[in-house]
C-alpha cells in the first residue's frame, strides 16, 4: 500500500514523502487493514525499525485532525521520549480545521504538578510514571484523550516498570471508556493474551526491512541459524572478536557489543581503540578529534569524561547508565552518525533510543545483580539486542552473534536464544510494595470511593485477566489496611476517603512508607544536632532514594568511623551489627548516600565526589534529582504538619542539592547559564550578588574565568540591566581574541 492511498490528510502525506516515506512495509500495511485507522484497538508486536512508529503517527494525526482528539504517547524512558518527541514535531507544521497548527509537546519532569499549560496540547509524548502523576492530579483534559499509545508495552512483564504501566493503561480505560489504545511491542509469545486484554487486534510478525542473521561465534567462526558457517580466517581463532569486527568495518558497517557490566564496557572499549584506529581515515580521524573536545567541554571535567573523550579520538566509545546525560546523547548521535565505529553498551541501551548497527554481538549471555547473584538473560532481553542489527538504507542484512567459550556452550546457547522463542509477559502488578501507590491513588484522587469500587478497578488489570481477583483482591486489602493503620485513608459511611495526609501523598508521588518515615522523623523530637546531614540521611534512609549505593568492604571502616563522629546528627539509630549485620551494612550505605549529597553541596568537585565515593556521573546525577525531589517532599510534609522550622531548612537544602552550592552562590546559580563552577569564580571576583551583577559593565564580567562574551551579556540581559555601547565594544574585542587565539592554535 503505498502511502498516497492512506485516508488521512494530505499535508500529513506530503510530510512524510519529504522524509521518503511512500509505501507502507507490511506490518503497517497490516494494521491499517485491522483497521487501526478507524479507531479500533490494535497490539501491533514486530522488531526494532519495523515502522510501528510511523503507525502511531498516522492514528495521532486521524484523531487530532479529523475527531478533535488529543493524544497520550507513554514511553518507559525519557530518552526515548525525547526521540518520539524529534519525530512528531516535525507534524507541528500540519493546520487542523480550525487554522491553528498542531501542537506536540513532551513532559518527563516534576511529579507534583496536573500539567495544565498540557490542555492546548494535542500530542503529549510522556514517560509512564509522569503519566501516573498526571492521573493522580486529575486535570480536566485527561477526558479529552481520546488515542493512547503505549511504546515497548512488553515491559509490562518488567517487575520495576511494568506495573505503572499497567495501572496507567487500566486507569485510561477507565477515565475515557472509548478511548483508542494502540500498544507498540517486540515480538512476544503471547502477543493475543494482551490484546485480549486490552479488547485489541493482534498483528504479530517476525518481518523486518533488513534481513537479521543470528548465531553464535565460537573459535573464528559464525555458526547462523540458517545453517551456514562463516569462517572468519587464522585471525579469528585467536581473537574472533577482533577478526569480526574488522569484517564489519571492511563492509562499511559499526559493530555494537553489548557486555553484561559497565566496568566491562569500558575496559572492552579501550581493548578495542587501537585496533579499530588503525583502520579509520585521516578525514575520520581530524573529525573524531573535534567530536573528542565536545565530550571535555560537556560538563565538569572527570576521570570517565576525559577517558571517553580518548576513546572517541580512536572511533570508540561505550555507553552506560553511569555517563551523564549531555555524554550519552552525543554518543548515541555520533554513532547514529557513523563517525563512531565500535560501541560498547549494557544491556540497557537495548531498551531505550533506537541504535541499529550493521554487526550487533552479545559478548556476556550472564548477568550480575548485587545481592542476588548471576542469572543467565531472558530471551526477550536476546531479542531487544539482536533487534538492533541492520541499518535501515544502509545495510541488505544485519547480523547478531553471541560469543561462546566452549564447544558446549556454542550448542547451549545456540538452543537457548538464537532458536528460541521470547518468553510470555506476565504481570508484576501483585505485590503489596507495589500496590500500595496505586490504591492510594484511587481513593485520594476520586477514581474509588468504595471498596466494591476498589475490586472493580483492579479487576481491569492486566494481573486479573491472567490470574484472576482472587490474589489481587489479598494483596490490595494488605495495602489498604497499611494505609488505614498509617492515616492516609479513612472508612467513612461504607465509603473510603484519603486524609489530607494521604491525598498530598498521593500527589508528591511518593511511596507511602517514604512518607511515614518521613512524617514521623519530622513530627519526632529528632537528632540532638539537627544538621544538612541528618535530612540527608533521613531521605537516603527512604525506599524512594535511587540509586542505593552499596558500600565496599574497603569502606566500611571509615563509614563506620563516621557514624560513631555523626549519630548525634541523625533522626534514625543504626541496627545492632552484632544482630543485623546485613541491616547495619544497609545503613551505611544510607550514610554514603547522605555524604555523597553533602560533598556535592559543599562544592566539592565532582571528579573528586566521584573518587572519593566510587560513584558515576550518571549515578551522582540521579542521586542529585532523587535528592532534590524527596528534600522537595519532605518540605511539602513539614508544612502540612507545622514544621515550619523544618520547612524553611528543608527548601534552602533542596536549592543547594539541586544545584551542588554552598547558600551564599543560591542566587548566582538562579541565573540561566551560571552553573556551581562559574557562580564560584564569580563569587570569588566580588560579584556575590545579583545587585553585584546588574552594577557591573560587561568588560569586568569578561574577566571573570569561564565568562564569555555570550554569557556575558546574557547576565545583564536576565538582570533587566542597561546595555552600553562600551559593553558592546568589549564583547566585540573579546570575540576577536578569542578568534585570534582560535586561527592561532590551529596553525
Amino acid at each position: 500500500m503505498r502511502i498516497d492511498e492512506l485516508p488521512v490528510d494530505g499535508q500529513v502525506k506530503a510530510i512524510l514523502r519529504e522524509q521518503g516515506i511512500v509505501e507502507l512495509f507490511p506490518p503497517q500495511e497490516e494494521a491499517i487493514r485491522f483497521g487501526v485507522l478507524e479507531g479500533r484497538n490494535l497490539v501491533l508486536a514486530s522488531p526494532t525499525a519495523s515502522g510501528k512508529t510511523l503507525v502511531a503517527v498516522l492514528c495521532a494525526m486521524k484523531h487530532v485532525l479529523e475527531r478533535g482528539g488529543k493524544v497520550l504517547y507513554l514511553t518507559p524512558l525519557r530518552a526515548l521520549a525525547n526521540e518520539k518527541y524529534d519525530e512528531f514535531k516535525r507534524f507541528e507544521a500540519v493546520r487542523k480545521p480550525d487554522g491553528s497548527h498542531v501542537r506536540v509537546t513532551i513532559s518527563t519532569g516534576d511529579y507534583d504538578s496536573p500539567e495544565l499549560e498540557l490542555a492546548s496540547a494535542d500530542i503529549i509524548i510522556t514517560t509512564n510514571e509522569k503519566a501516573d502523576s498526571i492521573l493522580r492530579h486529575k486535570p480536566p483534559w485527561v477526558r479529552q484523550v481520546t488515542l493512547v499509545v503505549a511504546d515497548e508495552v512488553h515491559l509490562l512483564t518488567f517487575p520495576d516498570r511494568g506495573p505503572t504501566l499497567e495501572v496507567v493503561l487500566a486507569r485510561m480505560r477507565q477515565v475515557n471508556p472509548g478511548i483508542q489504545v494502540l500498544a507498540l511491542s517486540a515480538t512476544v509469545s503471547n502477543a493475543g493474551e494482551l490484546a485480549e486484554w486490552l479488547d485489541a487486534s493482534t498483528v504479530d510478525t517476525d518481518w523486518r526491512p533488513v534481513k537479521l542473521r543470528e548465531g553464535v561465534l565460537y573459535r573464528g567462526e559464525v555458526w547462523f541459524k540458517d545453517g551456514e558457517v562463516l569462517d572468519l580466517g587464522p585471525d579469528g581463532v585467536n581473537k574472533p572478536l577482533h577478526a569480526l569486527i574488522d569484517r564489519t568495518l571492511r563492509l562499511g558497517g559499526q559493530a555494537l557489543i553489548f557486555v553484561g557490566t559497565r566496568r566491562r564496557a569500558v575496559s572492552m572499549a579501550k581493548k578495542l581503540a587501537n585496533f579499530v584506529e588503525e583502520r579509520l581515515s585521516n578525514a575520520l580521524r581530524d573529525l573524531l578529534a573535534r567530536v573528542a573536545d565536545a565530550v571535555l567541554s560537556l560538563g565538569e571535567k572527570t576521570r570517565l569524561s576525559e577517558l571517553l573523550a580518548e576513546l572517541v579520538r580512536h572511533g570508540v566509545a561505550f555507553h552506560h547508565a553511569g555517563l551523564s546525560g549531555p555524554h550519552r546523547r552525543l554518543i548515541e548521535r555520533e554513532f547514529r552518525s557513523g563517525h563512531i565505529k565500535v560501541l560498547t553498551a549494557t544491556p540497557t541501551l537495548a531498551y531505550g533510543v533506537n541504535l541499529p548497527a550493521r554487526t550487533v554481538v552479545i559478548y556476556d549471555y550472564r548477568r550480575y545483580e548485587p545481592g542476588y547473584g548471576y542469572y543467565d538473560m531472558s530471551v526477550l532481553d536476546y531479542k531487544q539486542m539482536v533487534g538492533r542489527a541492520g541499518r535501515p538504507k544502509y545495510d541488505e542484512v544485519g547480523e547478531a552473534v553471541i560469543l561462546a567459550r566452549t564447544e558446549e556452550e556454542q550448542e547451549f546457547l545456540m538452543r537457548a536464544y538464537v532458536e528460541a522463542e521470547p518468553e510470555r509477559i506476565w504481570s508484576k502488578l501483585a505485590s503489596e510494595r507495589t500496590v500500595r501507590p496505586h490504591v492510594l491513588a484511587s481513593i485520594a484522587a476520586g477514581y474509588a470511593r468504595t471498596e466494591e469500587e476498589l475490586w472493580d478497578f483492579f479487576s481491569k488489570t492486566f494481573y486479573a485477566h491472567q490470574y484472576g481477583l482472587g490474589t489481587m483482591r489479598f494483596v490490595v486489602k494488605k495495602a489498604l489496611s497499611f494505609l488505614e493503620e498509617k492515616g492516609m485513608v479513612i472508612r467513612n459511611q461504607g465509603g473510603l476517603r484519603a486524609t489530607r495526609f494521604g491525598k498530598r501523598v498521593s500527589e508528591l508521588y511518593v511511596d507511602p512508607e517514604t512518607a511515614v518515615i518521613i512524617r514521623d522523623a519530622l513530627t519526632s523530637p529528632g537528632p540532638r544536632e539537627l544538621t544538612d546531614l541528618s535530612f540527608l540521611h533521613l531521605i537516603a534512609h527512604t525506599p524512594d532514594m535511587w540509586p542505593k549505593l552499596r558500600p565496599y568492604r574497603r569502606e566500611l571502616e571509615e563509614l563506620a568511623a563516621f557514624l560513631d563522629e555523626h549519630e548525634g546528627e541523625l533522626f534514625f539509630a543504626p541496627p545492632d551489627p552484632e544482630i543485623d549485620a546485613i541491616g547495619f551494612e544497609e545503613f551505611l550505605g544510607e550514610l554514603k548516600v547522605a555524604r555523597t549529597l553533602k560533598a556535592w553541596i559543599e562544592e566539592e568537585p565532582e571528579d573528586a565526589i566521584l573518587r572519593e565515593f566510587d560513584v558515576q556521573p550518571g549515578d551522582l546525577y540521579r542521586l542529585v534529582e532523587t535528592g532534590r525531589w524527596l528534600l522537595y517532599a519532605s518540605r511539602e510534609l513539614a508544612l502540612l504538619f507545622g514544621q515550619k522550622d523544618a520547612a524553611v531548612k528543608l527548601t534552602v537544602l533542596m536549592k543547594r542539592v539541586e544545584h551542588g552550592v554552598k547558600e551564599e552562590l543560591l542566587p548566582l546559580v538562579s541565573l540561566k547559564g551560571v552553573g556551581r563552577v562559574r557562580a564560584r569564580l564569580l563569587y570569588a571576583s566580588g560579584f556575590k550578588t545579583l545587585d553585584d551583577l546588574r552594577e557591573a559593565s560587561v568588560e569586568e564580567l569578561l574577566k571573570v574565568p569561564g565568562i564569555g562574551p555570550k554569557l556575558a551579556l546574557s547576565i545583564k540581559e536576565q538582570l533587566g540591566a542597561r546595555i552600553t555601547e562600551e559593553d558592546l565594544k568589549a564583547v566585540k574585542r573579546e570575540e576577536w581574541v578569542q578568534k585570534s587565539l582560535l586561527e592561532y592554535s590551529s596553525g
